[in-house]
């Protein structure tokens, strides 16, 4: 006991030696730098405020509230977006998993399709300033700046050649036919933003986070949220499944196998169920059920990397619960994709972050899982046998790779030349500029687009991205950040080179591969932070970012 106090008394010691205590000249300076932090915010909630409501008033008699209330939002949005960057990224990580159900809680405009890019466009504005004040590169790392370049050059002549040519030189129709109303140039710009928008969030998580701390509040928060959107996900089975919402049931011929928007469940998007037919596919928080087959594919890296690394047991817990929930949704998504996807992924996250052979951690966490598994799949063997059965008719009917290969071969044939046939005109989203073409596949997708070079540069900046945070992981000593860093590899190198349907076109994915590969990025600076901190007398000067 004596001992026990005695260190206690030492621990103290250290950790009031390692707060310095702020002299009293500091302390005012402190509460002067926040008085002013509340006048600015006031002074600006005030100024957008009343615009807002102006614009409002003024789009409220054009075109009825569904125009007004997102007009407000976004202006207020967008200013404080600009003006907060550190909390603009942290609500549109927040945003993303829950933005389906916001937008049709909000009644389903196509403005707020674009809802999270109000968050995100801005606080990258205000970082890139901020970067060029500081003198500091907002692209990261510096070794993908040549083949993001050069992707870059690609897309833009086939902008300017492919869709520029299509926009003042269209094809011609027939005597009696009528030319479709489009607008290649603009489709080829939301098709770009599309393709490489989200290429600058590697920036904006890199400077987001800060130390240590930071780097705990994302990943703790990215686990809260898909913990909370698998129970969701889950009540919306639940729902369904008791009769509180009737989903596709009842209805007849194709509609049985159909999603539909009719048929939503208080959560998310278009749905389908109709058990009596043996299909079910639900969207959990997202506007369809494949992204929502994906956020619980890429969920799986991160609960996995929080459940096996973070150095809290609760949140350990958490995590492990997190990665049940995954798996539990998986089942009864309906989704095969994720039904195969999820457990193939876990494996390969313990074989190649070398978990397998952490008996301390692995063996509590893998007999956790099972027992969570196992008591869900004893309680509803039928769901099981249903999922299994759907995976494996659909595999027999259909291979993957026989898709793939009959996608590229198609595409191929019919890309125009080797800048592509124009960007956006297979991008779904580009839809509302001109005629598309669907594209079920990821790489036959971008060589319909913007033809082999665009996929050769495309394929050149992954790869190097692959490359780079291989090499930044296995540079990492500490063994949790190692860890960590060794599961967010594994994200990137899996959704590189994934080319079945399109993920890193919509959400989450195409916001999580940038994102997270910036977190990787991040992770041998807060190693050299934690070095620093505990030898104070070797640390460096180099700049670091402090106004985010």
């Amino acid at each position: 006991m004596p001992r026990s106090k005695s260190k206690n008394k030492k621990s103290k010691k250290q950790a009031e030696k390692e707060t310095p205590t702020l002299s009293l000249k500091e302390q005012l300076a402190q509460k002067r730098k926040a008085a002013q932090g509340r006048k600015e915010l006031i002074s600006l909630l005030t100024t957008v405020t009343f615009i807002s409501a102006l614009v409002g008033i003024l789009l409220f008699f054009v075109g009825g509230i569904k125009v007004a209330v997102p007009a407000v939002l976004g202006i207020l949005v967008i200013s404080l977006s600009y003006k907060y960057p550190r909390q603009a990224l942290y609500a549109f990580i927040i945003y993303v998993p829950i933005g389906g159900t916001v937008t049709y809680y909000l009644g389903n405009s196509p403005i707020l399709q674009l809802a999270k890019d109000a968050f995100y466009v801005p606080a990258l504005i205000g970082l890139w300033q901020t970067c060029r004040k500081q003198g500091l590169p907002i692209i990261i790392p510096q070794g993908i700046k040549i083949p993001l370049y050069l992707v870059l050059v690609c897309s833009l002549l086939t902008l300017l050649f492919i869709n520029g040519g299509q926009q003042f030189n269209p094809p011609s129709v027939g005597l009696l036919e009528k030319a479709p109303p489009e607008i290649p140039l603009g489709m080829g710009i939301l098709g770009l933003k599309v393709f490489l928008g989200y290429v600058p969030l590697i920036g904006c998580a890199y400077y987001l986070i800060r130390d240590k701390r930071d780097f705990l509040l994302l990943s703790r928060l990215q686990i809260t949220l898909v913990l909370i959107c698998c129970v969701l996900g889950f009540i919306q089975y639940l729902l369904l499944l008791t009769g509180v919402c009737q989903g596709t049931r009842g209805l007849e011929g194709n509609a049985l196998f159909v999603t539909s928007l009719e048929a939503r469940c208080y959560f998310g998007g278009a749905l389908l169920y109709s058990p009596e037919e043996g299909v079910i596919r639900l969207p959990g928080t997202f506007v369809a059920p494949w992204q929502w087959a994906w956020f619980l594919i890429s969920s799986t890296f991160f609960t996995f990397a929080t459940a096996f690394t973070d150095p809290s047991p609760i949140w350990r817990l958490i995590g492990l619960s997190s990665l049940a929930a995954v798996f539990i949704n998986a089942v009864i998504s309906g989704q095969r994709i994720a039904l195969a996807l999820v457990p193939i992924c876990f494996v390969i996250l313990l074989l190649l972050t070398g978990q397998l052979g952490n008996l301390k951690r692995f063996i509590p966490i893998g007999i956790g899982l099972a027992l969570l598994l196992g008591i869900a799949m004893v309680t509803n063997p039928e769901v099981v046998q249903q999922r299994t059965e759907s995976f494996t008719g659909r595999w027999e009917a259909s291979p993957p790779q026989d898709f793939i290969v009959q996608q590229f071969e198609d595409n191929w044939k019919n890309v125009d030349g080797p800048l592509g046939s124009g960007l956006g005109r297979a991008t779904n989203s580009a839809r509302v500029m001109g005629k598309t073409k669907l594209v079920e596949t990821y790489y036959p997708k971008v060589l319909f687009e913007v033809g082999i070079l665009g996929v050769l540069a495309f394929l050149s900046l992954v790869t190097t991205l692959t490359i780079l945070g291989f090499k930044t992981y296995r540079s990492i000593k500490n063994r949790n950040f190692r860890s960590y860093g060794a599961a967010l590899w594994v994200f990137i190198l899996f959704i590189s080179y994934n080319t079945y349907y399109y993920p890193l076109d919509v959400d989450p994915v195409a916001v999580y591969y940038w994102f997270y590969a910036g977190v990787l990025f991040k992770l041998p600076e807060l190693e050299k932070q934690d070095n620093e901190d505990a030898n104070p007398q070797q640390k460096n000067q180099k700049k670091r970012l402090k106004t985010i």
